[in-house]
């Protein structure tokens, strides 16, 4: 990990205005993106943007590699985040080509994308509501400062049917989305401004039947390391 400098304790606001907006155009003049008309928040969905068999190998991934899903400060025990996840390896070839293809609808520096994540949610277990941005005043700022900075975009893609509940509820929205093999969920954790977006507090509702399979990618103000 490279030194910090003074500026990398800073999100840089300015370039977070300048990548939402060539995103933003970039998804307009996509004709496979929705994208969802909210107030408060930047949303866009691609149906069909995973095979059921990517989606089939991508949940055996997951199975492999699912441990109980870290949360920065706060415990598992605490029941805030009960999901099972882990990093998919980003030299498996599948992997490696679904992380080239979000990268390429989004128009975005590859080197400036986390490794993808998979996340499993068995009966009972949620995600209670949180942003996917960081808080720049918490003690784990200047760690992430230094791993590329702000995040910018999230990229989430649903798996599988899941029996009951298991729905992602974008709070402030009042936007409730059932999860749909193959879809992709693209939204701007910041404003047009480039400042952290509160209306991004989403939540993964507990799974009331079944098993919820997704794969989440977050990507940077700069190369995440």
């Amino acid at each position: 990990m490279p030194p910090m400098t003074m500026s990398d304790l800073v999100p840089d606001q300015s370039a977070l205005a300048r990548l939402g907006e060539a995103v933003r155009k970039r998804l307009a003049a996509n004709p496979a993106v929705y994208h969802a008309n909210l107030e408060g928040m930047e949303l866009y969905a691609i149906g069909g943007f995973l095979s059921e068999q990517e989606c089939a190998a991508l949940c055996g991934m997951i199975d492999a590699v699912a441990k109980p899903s870290a949360l920065h400060k706060v415990d598992y025990a605490s029941g805030f985040r009960t999901s099972y996840s882990g990093d998919l390896d980003p030299a498996d070839p599948l992997v490696a080509a679904i992380s080239a293809r979000i990268d390429d609808v989004l128009g975005v520096p590859a080197e400036t994308g986390e490794h993808i994540q998979g996340q499993r949610y068995r009966e009972g277990q949620e995600f209670k509501p949180h942003n996917d941005w960081f808080y720049t005043t918490e003690s784990y700022w200047p760690q992430e400062a230094a791993r590329g900075g702000q995040r910018s975009w999230t990229a989430m893609a649903y798996l599988n049917a899941v029996e009951a509940g298991g729905a992602t509820f974008f709070v402030r929205a009042g936007l409730s989305i059932a999860p749909t093999p193959g879809v992709l969920l693209l939204w701007n954790n910041a404003l047009p401004d480039g400042q952290p977006n509160e209306g991004t507090l989403h939540t993964g509702l507990p799974v009331e039947r079944g098993t919820k399979y997704i794969i989440t990618k977050w990507y940077r103000t700069r190369k995440w390391c």
